[in-house]
């Protein structure tokens, strides 16, 4: 998907964004550029994306191109991609910045189960769909993009807390920067929170550029997040969470995770979790009855595939107003991401935890079968013929 077409075409939108990763650099295949692997430093680079003409697509939706040529009509395509040094990318940064309304930045934090290519194409969607005036900055940490690498994502998460401090540290002390608003979906919750509460301790607060904090559907423990969220010292109307009730995936992670709630599927209006959210100054946004793209079979990416929500993300941006604003309409009607976690206890476990999750996603199919083979022979055998199952097609 990434591998650069040069070619712009009328009607075609393009999306600009500047990367910064804790990935590996990957130079064994074109259009990689980097791998699930972790990176020894941080890494930038800045792609262009281009979009189909609205008359062929609809708000949410990923045109995946297939085929080895895409036609940039119908399907996402890369126009440029290539590396960057710290240097360069910081120039070209602060390049763009200047030109951008209220010198304000975007950044970022994908979930878990995702490729580079993956995290590069669905922000450049919710970038075009939300017509934010920003920055688009990408920051994507080392997730393989397989349903049963939980444990070895959540740790690289922890791995990449310090880089995305970092990074926020540098856009925040840029002089030519005015805003930062940070968009953080499923496990990159995870990420985003860490490295604000390592911030706030070493700079006894959060930046006062830092003027959005965007949390859908966040697969994070409510219990810990009431401590992270106390050790921030939060300020009023900084932080927003997109929590949806009819999440599936949250509620396997729920059960993985000793049944303890994670916060993105949290009742709002149900104790303790109403105190709780307004003693911390968090407003909230309930997706829970909002329909997302046909795609989401899961209802885990609402805040990305749901025209009303992206479109809502957007016009906060510009103009600064809360999503959460008591009116009739955007507080009380949309309801955003969901996005999943189905840890992986083991071998055995793994595989009886993402069963569930391969009936409606045709990439954890392929992946079972690698998996059961790792389960040892007589399990093997027995699981195998659970994967031929789920080959069969579905009525």
């Amino acid at each position: 998907m990434l591998i650069p077409t040069h070619q712009e075409v009328a009607g075609a939108s393009l999306v600009h964004m500047l990367v910064a990763t804790t990935r590996a650099p990957d130079e064994t295949a074109p259009g990689e550029m980097f791998s699930g692997e972790r990176g020894a430093t941080l890494s930038f680079a800045e792609i262009t994306v281009s979009i189909p003409p609205d008359a062929y697509r609809k708000v949410g939706e990923v045109q995946w191109p297939e085929g080895d040529t895409a036609n940039p009509m119908q399907s996402f395509t890369t126009v440029e991609a290539r590396i960057l040094s710290e240097s360069a990318a910081l120039a070209e940064f602060d390049r763009r910045i200047a030109k951008t309304p209220r010198r304000q930045a975007l950044v970022f934090v994908h979930g878990y189960n995702t490729r580079f290519a993956e995290a590069v194409y669905r922000f450049a969607q919710i970038a075009h769909d939300s017509a934010a005036p920003v920055l688009p900055v990408l920051f994507t940490w080392p997730s393989r993009g397989k349903l049963l690498q939980y444990g070895y994502d959540h740790e690289s998460a922890n791995y990449s807390r310090d880089s995305l401090e970092a990074v926020l540290q540098a856009l925040s002390r840029d002089p030519n920067v005015g805003e930062v608003s940070i968009l953080a979906h499923s496990m990159g919750n995870w990420v985003t929170l860490e490295a604000l509460r390592q911030m706030a301790i070493r700079n006894r607060g959060l930046p006062p550029k830092i003027k959005n904090v965007m949390l859908a559907a966040p697969d994070v423990d409510f219990d810990v997040f009431r401590r992270q969220i106390r050790a921030m010292g939060v300020r009023p109307s900084l932080f927003t969470l997109f929590v949806s009730r009819d999440d599936e995936a949250l509620a396997v992670s729920k059960r993985v995770w000793g049944d303890k709630p994670r916060l993105g599927a949290v009742d709002p209006n149900a104790e303790p979790y109403r105190d709780v959210l307004a003693q911390d100054d968090i407003q909230v946004v309930d997706l829970t009855d909002v329909s997302s793209g046909g795609g989401d079979a899961l209802g885990h990416t609402k805040f990305a595939e749901a025209p009303a929500v992206v479109r809502s993300i957007g016009a906060r941006l510009a103009t600064g107003q809360t999503l959460s604003d008591g009116q009739a309409g955007v507080g009380e009607k949309i309801g955003l991401v969901a996005a999943g976690a189905a840890s992986t206890v083991g071998a055995a476990a793994g595989a009886a935890v993402a069963t569930p999750f391969a009936i409606v996603d045709p990439r954890t199919r392929e992946n079972l079968s690698e998996h059961f083979e790792n389960v040892g022979e007589r399990a093997g055998d027995t699981l195998e013929h659970g994967a031929s199952v789920l080959r069969q097609p579905t009525p």
